[in-house]
């Protein structure tokens, strides 16, 4: 039962009791959205520091903040040499430069990780630290020596803290049409990938939706990017109730995909605390992006699809044993996602979500959720399942399939 199948009775409970709880977690443990090491030692901000004190032929270098079409044509000036040069000079600057070249940013990349497993080598053997640390870096270590692994291409990478990354499954420069997933809470390098239950994580997502679109046209070149590139919640705390991350996380977003290459059609795939992004990013992304398809949502911080402020077709699914059906779905001074996506009052197209169990079910290989996103992916939109009795689901969309 959702909060808008219940009463205004209950519905007051539940907001109630949420605001409870919040009120006792920061009684107990603080705010915890003031997270995060303190200090200066951060290794991008350094690598920033002497990239704004950095001239290339003796002119400075562009801001790293600047328009991903002004570092564009900032690299497109560069032989090779001088490109080649910057990305060993500056590697956790250029590997993240929206603007710069593709290629050069997996150069970089690669660059940066080699970097980071060895520093993590090294600590994983320093005495200075306790035996937790040294395990720790150990982790550390062979995350970045996995990321390493063949011909991996990495599109984003910052070690500090958690970690970021975002990584790249086809030919992006060549594709036909771009798929991202956004993923949720506690994702970050550790988790980014697992061997159990590797569904559940970024990387496996990727993989499954990029073999079901290739699957499901195979005529149709795609590229498919794992996006773990913000901070996401630690855990089902204040965090993942609000949406400070998320609005960090949506500027995020907008310049990955104002800065990707070509004009090939985007679809967003955004799951759970990820839908919350995505809803926040919507109004300001471009238009190249087509589709926002999410799943297991608690909300996108807004009451209707159409206040969302896009043009892009809005999808939404849950299975039928998602406990995020039982998160109140309330927007109360900033605490909650506001309405359920997968209401009739929302107004998204709700898709089937058959076979998916659990929350983090719907990227399993065999299940339809998989194979409604890889429909999206690749716009073969008369190939999706809907939920039966959605009319908004079918809605211009030529022999749609009510499942």
């Amino acid at each position: 039962m959702t909060s808008f199948d219940s009463s205004p009775t209950l519905n007051v409970w539940r907001a109630l009791l949420a605001l409870a709880v919040v009120f006792v977690m920061l009684a107990t443990s603080g705010w915890t959205a003031v997270r995060g090491h303190q200090g200066s030692t951060e290794p991008r901000a350094v690598a920033l520091a002497a990239w704004a004190r950095g001239t290339l032929d003796g002119e400075k270098l562009p801001a790293p903040d600047g328009s991903p079409h002004r570092l564009a044509r900032f690299f497109a000036s560069l032989t090779a040499a001088e490109r080649a040069q910057l990305a060993r000079r500056y590697p956790l600057v250029v590997g993240n430069l929206n603007g710069a070249p593709v290629p050069l940013r997996y150069e970089a990349n690669r660059l940066a990780l080699t970097e980071a497993r060895d520093t993590e080598r090294a600590r994983m053997h320093d005495s200075r630290l306790t035996v937790d640390g040294r395990q720790s870096a150990g982790r550390r270590m062979h995350r970045f020596e996995s990321l390493l692994d063949g011909d991996r291409q990495i599109l984003a990478f910052d070690p500090w803290d958690s970690g970021r990354v975002a990584e790249v499954f086809g030919d992006l420069e060549h594709a036909e049409r771009v798929s991202m997933i956004v993923p949720g809470v506690d994702t970050n390098v550790m988790t980014f990938e697992r061997t159990s239950r590797q569904y559940s994580a970024p990387v496996g997502m990727a993989q499954s939706l990029y073999a079901a679109e290739r699957a499901a046209g195979p005529r149709t070149r795609t590229a498919v990017i794992a996006w773990a590139d913000y901070t996401t919640p630690s855990g089902l705390g204040i965090d993942s109730a609000i949406g400070r991350l998320a609005e960090d996380g949506a500027v995020r977003l907008d310049h990955l995909v104002r800065a990707l290459p070509g004009n090939a059609p985007v679809s967003l795939f955004c799951h759970s605390y990820g839908s919350v992004l995505c809803g926040v990013a919507a109004h300001r992304l471009p238009p190249r992006v087509v589709d926002i398809a999410v799943a297991g949502s608690p909300g996108m911080r807004t009451q209707s699809a159409s206040h969302l402020g896009t043009s892009a077709r809005v999808w939404a699914m849950r299975d039928r044993d998602d406990w995020i059906e039982d998160v109140p779905h309330l927007d109360v001074a900033g605490l909650g996602h506001g309405a359920d996506p997968v209401s009739s009052r929302f107004g998204a197209r709700v898709l089937s979500a058959a076979g998916a169990v659990g929350h983090a079910g719907y990227f399993v290989p065999g299940t339809q959720s998989l194979a409604n996103f890889a429909a999206i992916g690749v716009g073969s939109y008369d190939s999706v399942s809907c939920l039966k009795g959605n009319a908004a689901c079918q809605r211009g969309i030529s022999g749609a399939e009510a499942a």
